[in-house]
């Protein structure tokens, strides 16, 4: 083993000199020893590798949860390249942004996503690998060598990108270092003890943080089992936990309110089920007193993709005495809560939330300005409105960035209305988020016409299906003779949540 590389690429190595023989992956029917998954991390680092994959390169991977994944998230490690997991609910406009913002050499792709793969129009389309098939994935890992890969990586390496959507109306990288994934596991690892026996199901998406940061890393690191599983049905994970002894997940709240209503929940034994971990939006109480009445632990917390995602987290035994709560900052992380000058506020204040500690993320990609203005004197500033009692726990009560959050994905208002504006029939917009008794809250969107167009809310929609990720897209439309604004004339979207908005 290459002593010289600190990062997650080496991990496949250490723990299978350990424990060669512990399945470190099941996917379906298939299990995957960490012997194996350390040759195949190799193999496919040495494919890459002779598709001129160098360190610093970018290696884009689009797919579902599945073991290839992890292959080439270790094998990206492993060269000292860096990972670049992309949205498989995006439009092929969003993943274009993404290859050419990211400047990917190689793109692995799953091949359920052809037609999207095909659909791709960047001028400089990366070096495409398709997952399946004659010539693909696993043809090039039988015929890549399998010796020991001689690159030093350090913990400061940036390890993945991870694009956010950007409150000005494109998506942002979020730069991970090794050194940030690995601080963020250890604080799930203090904060959940977990064990060297764990077997964690991981049905949320891998393409997102919370997932691979707070449940798949942190259990590889400990040598458990990870339990993938491709798309979300609550049919399945009830099977599964009683199938494979599941002792913890992570979902969003739609993904528990799913499970709790399905025909299954009653008789299903969860007997193994030691922790459920919720996180991706405000938690409902009545979501939580359904896994309470089942003898369940359930710890929520708040994070971001920019902090690996871990931030603060309210354990089991408060869930109840500090409701409402997210918790309190995770261990080797630092949160404070300020006001407008930058003080901290006193119990029951208002103000920004603030991060800092070795999860922190160095920066967005290729954007220093944006960099500059949320990274302040070591402190990463969220963008978040939150209160503390006198006993430090933190209340999330506001997003200054107008986000909305749908099912657990982060839906930008300015993104939506960017697309909007380009529709020749659009003259003015807004986008505001309204209570969805199902995601949680929804987009809608407020539209001012241009001079004799006709209102025609379906065609708006599927114009904007034609450009944006599902999810994105507002459910509802409301066209209007003009928008709020203020003096200068920016659109007053306090205004426009009042007027329009529904509780």
């Amino acid at each position: 083993m290459n002593v010289r590389n600190q990062g997650l690429g080496s991990w496949p190595a250490r723990r299978a000199r350990m424990s060669p023989a512990a399945v470190a992956v099941t996917d379906g029917d298939r299990a995957i020893s960490y012997a194996q998954l350390h040759e195949r991390a190799t193999r496919a680092a040495w494919a890459l590798r002779d598709r001129g994959v160098a360190p610093g390169d970018r290696v884009a991977y689009l797919g579902p949860n599945h073991p290839v994944y992890l292959e080439v998230l270790f094998a990206a490690g492993l060269l000292g390249a860096v990972f670049v997991p992309l949205n498989t609910r995006s439009a092929a406009a969003e993943i274009d942004y993404a290859l050419a913002d990211s400047g990917a050499r190689v793109l692995v792709y799953a091949g359920e996503y052809d037609e999207l793969v095909a659909a791709l129009s960047g001028a400089e389309r990366p070096d495409i690998v398709r997952v399946g098939g004659p010539g693909g994935y696993d043809e090039l890992l039988a015929a890549a060598a399998n010796s020991p890969i001689d690159e030093s990586v350090t913990l400061d390496d940036a390890c993945l990108i991870m694009y956010t959507s950007g409150s000005t109306g494109r998506p942002k990288g979020a730069v991970l270092t090794h050194g940030n994934l690995i601080w963020n596991c250890v604080n799930v690892i203090v904060e959940m003890d977990v064990a060297g026996d764990e077997v964690s199901l991981v049905a949320a998406p891998l393409f997102h943080a919370a997932a691979l940061g707070m449940v798949c890393l942190p259990t590889l690191l400990k040598g458990g089992r990870v339990v993938l599983l491709g798309k979300f049905d609550p049919g399945t994970v009830l099977e599964l936990i009683e199938r494979e002894r599941v002792t913890w997940m992570f979902g969003v709240p739609t993904m528990y309110d799913a499970l709790a209503a399905h025909p299954g929940w009653a008789g299903a034994d969860l007997s193994s089920l030691r922790i459920v971990l919720c996180g991706g939006a405000p938690v409902p109480h009545s979501t939580i007193q359904r896994y309470l009445d089942r003898g369940l632990g359930f710890v929520q917390g708040y994070g971001m993709t920019e902090a690996a995602p871990g931030v603060l987290v309210l354990d089991r035994a408060h869930v109840e005495s500090k409701l409402g709560s997210a918790g309190v900052p995770s261990f080797f992380t630092d949160v404070r809560v300020v006001d407008g000058d930058g003080a901290d506020v006193a119990p029951g204040g208002r103000g920004e939330i603030l991060v800092h500690g070795p999860n922190v993320t160095p920066g967005y990609w290729g954007m220093p300005e944006a960099t500059a203005d949320v990274l302040r004197d070591g402190w990463f500033h969220s963008g978040d409105v939150a209160t503390v009692d006198g006993d430090g726990y933190v209340y999330i009560v506001d997003r200054i960035k107008d986000v909305i959050i749908s099912g657990g994905e982060n839906v930008y208002p300015a993104e939506v209305e960017n697309e909007l504006r380009r529709h020749p029939h659009v003259s003015a917009c807004a986008v505001i988020g309204v209570p969805d008794a199902r995601w949680g809250e929804v987009g809608k969107a407020v539209v001012v016409l241009s001079e004799g167009a006709t209102p025609d809310a379906a065609g708006l929609l599927a114009y904007l299906r034609e450009r944006l990720a599902g999810f994105k897209v507002p459910r509802e439309v409301d066209f209007v003779a003009e928008l709020p604004v203020t003096g200068s004339g920016k659109v007053r979207k306090v205004d426009v949540r009042r007027l329009y908005g529904r509780s």
